[in-house]
């Protein structure tokens, strides 16, 4: 089984956390974590009940300070050494013990075989599995396909439609071709396929209307974003990881804006692409394909 996700790679980051093994895999990179210490000392089954630890506690708080906008649900720091899950909603992310670095990707066993992300995403999503039986390819595909930003019937459904006439039009941030189609785009400044996609819609003849949701703890980002003196440079530098020097405090109420509406259509990840007619694509796609979709639009 292929696993490909997010990595994100700082040299301090490695040196907090030595306890573990880090693994890269496939071209597009992963963050695959195994217990370093795990040779004949197992762990709690992910489906186990889980009791909070005083660390689930601490970093719970740590987290209330660091992420004030992000509902976390649940923080388990027994499963990986140094490394604790946390859950908000339907988001699984990981953090070390002192809540300071966050990691999106996947833990992966390599004692058992298991990848423990995919076990626990199927918990806090059951719908998620649409036919075979657990642990089988199948499971393991409609679990890994929402992660990467590509729809699944179950993820879905029908053909979508949205509305975004409740939405104020300060909370969009306005870039590309001018005379383009327009597009609107729920996007996470720390998401690879919003990264992906955005370079996907520079390379079009497209109006993009960004509209950023923190949905992987990235609020302090969007904010430097949008209070930026000039957007558009900006949300490049973002994407790339760079730093945002033009920015300046301003009022973010349009970014509350997009964030409610986010949770109100039940947006539980990112991209999120809405055509001018409301017409709704869950997840990153090629070029080719957001072109045709284009044209389909009804005035």
């Amino acid at each position: 089984m292929k696993l490909k996700s997010l990595k994100f790679c700082r040299p301090s980051l490695r040196q907090a956390l030595m306890p573990l093994a880090a693994i890269v895999l496939g071209s597009g990179g992963s963050l695959v974590w195994a217990n370093a210490n795990a040779a004949g000392a197992g762990s709690a089954a992910p489906n186990s009940a889980h009791a909070p630890s005083e660390a689930d506690q601490a970093v719970t708080a740590l987290l209330k300070q660091r992420l004030p906008r992000t509902q976390v649900s649940r923080v388990n720091c027994q499963l990986v050494d140094g490394v604790c899950e946390v859950t908000a909603g339907s988001q699984l992310f990981y953090v070390d013990r002192t809540a300071r670095y966050l990691l999106i990707g996947r833990v992966y066993d390599m004692q058992t075989r298991q990848d423990l992300t995919a076990v626990r995403l199927l918990e806090v999503n059951p719908d998620l599995l649409v036919g075979g039986a657990a642990g089988s390819k199948q499971e393991a595909q409609e679990v890994e396909t929402p992660r990467r930003g590509v729809s699944t019937p179950a993820a879905s459904g029908a053909p979508r439609m949205m509305s975004l006439a409740a939405l104020p039009e300060a909370g969009g941030i306005v870039w590309g071709a001018s005379s383009g189609p327009s597009v609107t785009v729920f996007s996470d400044f720390r998401c690879g396929y919003c990264r992906a996609l955005s370079g996907v819609l520079e390379s079009m003849n497209v109006r993009v209307i960004e509209r950023p949701i923190s949905v992987l703890g990235s609020r302090d980002l969007a904010n430097q974003v949008f209070c930026a003196r000039d957007r558009r440079k900006a949300v490049k530098a973002a994407y790339a990881g760079m730093p945002i020097t033009d920015t300046r405090a301003c009022d973010t109420s349009a970014l509350d804006a997009n964030e409610r509406f986010a949770r109100e259509q039940g947006l539980a990840g990112t991209p999120v692409i809405v055509r001018s007619d409301g017409a709704v694509i869950e997840g990153f796609r090629p070029r080719e394909v957001l072109e045709q979709w284009l044209k389909g639009a009804k005035s």
